[in-house]
């Protein structure tokens, strides 16, 4: 089953590069409190990903914490370092959070996975963005296909009224 508005986020478990290695926090300690965006990708230094995605969130982003959100928040099934290279390749600084569902656990247990074996990726995160508030599923736009329409910045703008 899908998540959808109106919904608790699940309870699983992502990781991030600290000081010490690799941390783990839980998804309410991610996104569970306040008002998050939360936008996933199927994978760190994909070409719609890096080209066309987390572009946006950095060039909106301003715009979206303007908008009463407390953080934004990227999500990919890929590995801790891989996520902090690619934060650091595309300069993202402290502007976004960037974390991995390494195991694909959230995306699993969202009802958002999407098994890209075919093309040798394996079992990935749906291309998507959220509105969470206090973990409540506010707004979700799931992408139908290839490209970012529902789930780029500029329509968590549009969301956000």
């Amino acid at each position: 089953m899908s998540l959808k508005v109106g919904d608790e986020i699940p309870e699983t478990t992502l990781y991030r590069i600290g000081e010490d290695g690799i941390e783990s926090l839980s998804s309410t300690e991610a996104f569970g409190q306040g008002s998050v965006v939360l936008f996933a990708v199927p994978g760190a230094f994909t070409p719609t990903c890096s080209d066309d995605h987390l572009p946006g969130y950095l060039v909106h982003g301003p715009q979206i914490l303007a908008r009463g959100i407390d953080r934004i928040v990227c999500l990919a099934v890929n590995d801790p370092f891989v996520m902090k290279a690619w934060s650091q390749d595309r300069g993202v600084g402290n502007q976004l959070t960037m974390l991995s569902d390494g195991n694909g656990a959230f995306a699993e247990a969202a009802g958002l996975s999407v098994d890209l074996s075919a093309i040798g990726l394996g079992k990935r995160s749906q291309r998507y963005a959220a509105v969470l508030r206090d973990g409540v599923v506010e707004y979700l736009g799931v992408e139908p296909g290839k490209g970012v329409t529902v789930s780029g910045a500029e329509a968590i703008l549009d969301a956000l009224g």
